[in-house]
């Protein structure tokens, strides 16, 4: 069975899962949609399973991510599929699932197509290497969320184990 992870990252941590996650199966494939947001419908069709990712900067996906969706819906509906998300507010207990995580469900909400298999996954901060306006809005957020904010160190929220457990969970149904 061949299946292809396609991720959308802003700071590496979204293709670090997605890396992470290939490890599960045999046949995989990995393609940024930022370097080809125009993956063509007959390279698709050659895969038995999609999972696309994309992580979330400042309260949105990027647009590319709902563009791809909307090109690809119909062969997205007709393969097995996963999607799943990259957030700093997943860190939170209390927002960690597709139904508990506001990013997910209103895209989810938004789009006509509805992945068999969806997860959402705490990502990184990275301060040392945002620029400074990053820096500062990110921290000034983080303040507010109750998160860590010294911006001298980088922080992975990542739970690798649940990672691991979503691509399996997908693995055993192909």
């Amino acid at each position: 069975m061949k299946t292809l992870i396609l991720y959308l990252t802003t700071d590496g941590q979204t293709r670090k899962i997605a890396e992470k996650m290939a490890e599960t199966f045999a046949d995989c494939t990995l393609i940024s949609l930022r370097e080809q947001p125009q993956i063509q419908a007959e390279k698709l069709q050659d895969y038995d399973c999609i999972i696309l990712g994309a992580s979330i900067r400042y309260g949105h996906f990027d647009p590319i991510l709902e563009a791809f969706i909307q090109q690809h819906q119909g062969l997205l509906k007709s393969k097995k599929s996963a999607f799943f998300s990259v957030n700093l507010t997943a860190r939170k207990a209390n927002r960690n699932t597709p139904e508990t995580n506001t990013y997910t469900r209103k895209l989810l909400a938004r789009i006509a197509w509805q992945p068999q298999y969806v997860a959402v996954f705490a990502g990184a901060l990275f301060y040392p290497r945002y620029q400074w306006f990053d820096r500062v809005m990110i921290r000034f957020i983080m303040k507010i969320t109750g998160g860590d904010t010294d911006t001298r160190r980088e922080y992975e929220y990542t739970d690798w184990q649940k990672v691991t457990e979503f691509a399996q969970k997908i693995a055993k149904k192909l």
